[in-house]
């Protein structure tokens, strides 16, 4: 399965909801950060309850968008994967 991506913006933060696999080659998140950094959104929460797997590319990737988003004078809150809360 790969990366379903949904984006809306509440009170100028970004929302986006993900589902699927974070994983080697899924560049799709990245480029959309980036573009919304671009458009002047600094923001962002990123839904990973939907998400099943993070390889190490995708988690290099978090922390890329992590500093992105740093370096812009901007916040990034993760919430966590499904599978990784306690039951």
């Amino acid at each position: 399965m790969s990366l379903a991506i949904k984006t809306r913006i509440v009170s100028d933060v970004v929302n986006i909801d993900m589902a699927g696999r974070l994983c080697f080659l899924e560049f799709a998140l990245h480029e959309q950060i980036n573009r919304l950094l671009d458009e002047g959104r600094t923001d962002f929460i990123l839904n990973l309850a939907d998400i099943s797997y993070i390889d190490s590319f995708g988690l290099g990737q978090l922390i890329t968008i992590w500093t992105s988003v740093r370096n812009r004078g901007g916040q990034l809150i993760l919430l966590p994967p499904s599978i990784w809360r306690w039951r």
